[in-house]
């Protein structure tokens, strides 16, 4: 399983991640917890093609 870093940022009111090494990989949520899920699956999407 390779591993990947995120950045999560604290929004105003939100929370926004971006993955460094995957372009155009992104996602934002009200929490963090939910943020980290989102970019987990977004990932997985990007790495499907």
């Amino acid at each position: 399983m390779t591993k990947y870093t995120i950045i999560i940022e604290k929004g105003e009111g939100n929370y926004s991640a971006y993955c460094p090494d995957l372009s155009g990989v992104v996602s934002a949520a009200e929490t963090e917890e939910e943020t980290v899920e989102l970019m987990k699956e977004a990932i997985e999407f990007h790495l499907e093609g």
